[in-house]
């Protein structure tokens, strides 16, 4: 059997689902952030492993789309909700990820997520603007259950894909980060573990160094 270290390359597949004010992420709020590490069981199948869910408050002068807020159900001004700073959310969110990659033996995470270029960027943003400088995450390679299950199942809408697979999906928790983490996790295991019979053996290499170098995106 292969260790993760083995399967991706050194990666580690980090699923990480935000939910934020709007669509630019350099000038609207990140809001929640949804996490799942993931491991390789003795049978050689990928599943989720450790969850995170956090709150986060917007940052100073942060834009908040309500049509945004009309599709998460968010209040970032609830006086019972336990947001975060955006900094010490991060903070919890890299320890989590350094955590796992020590577990694992794996040298970087790769953010996976459906639509992930769209959390990507919000996570290098809200990075740039805390100035935290090792990020865990590769800076611009994701993992994408989009592409993933748009070829294997031939539906790219989250909801549809998880219920081709026959996995249960709840529509009134749907577009909270925590419950959508562990949606796509589910689903990027199944759309993994359907390829392990055609997965081309190859003698494991490390990470390329110029490549995967520690890397923090400007503002």
């Amino acid at each position: 059997m292969r260790t993760m270290a083995e399967r991706f390359r050194g990666f580690l597949p980090v699923v990480v689902d935000l939910e934020t004010g709007g669509f630019e992420c350099r000038t609207d709020a990140l809001l929640q952030i949804g996490a799942v590490t993931l491991t390789i069981e003795s049978t050689g199948d990928l599943v989720p492993g450790e969850s995170l869910s956090l709150e986060v408050l917007p940052f100073e002068g942060a834009r908040i789309q309500p049509e945004a807020l009309a599709v998460t159900g968010i209040d970032p001004h609830h006086p019972l909700r336990p947001a975060l700073p955006e900094g010490e959310a991060l903070i919890r969110l890299f320890r989590l990820v350094r955590r796992a990659l020590v577990a694992e033996g794996c040298t970087r995470a790769i953010l996976t997520g459906h639509n992930a270029f769209f959390d990507l960027g919000f996570l290098n943003a809200a990075v740039a603007r805390s100035g935290i400088k090792r990020n865990p995450f590769h800076p611009f390679s994701t993992f994408d259950t989009v592409t993933l299950a748009g070829v294997l199942t031939g539906q790219t809408v989250l909801a549809k894909a998880v219920q081709s697979l026959g996995l249960a999906f709840d529509s009134s928790h749907a577009h909270q980060a925590h419950y959508d983490a562990l949606l796509t996790a589910r689903l990027f295991c199944q759309l993994v573990n359907r390829c392990a019979g055609i997965v081309v053996e190859t003698t494991p290499a490390g990470t390329d160094e110029a490549q995967d170098a520690e890397w923090t995106p400007t503002p």
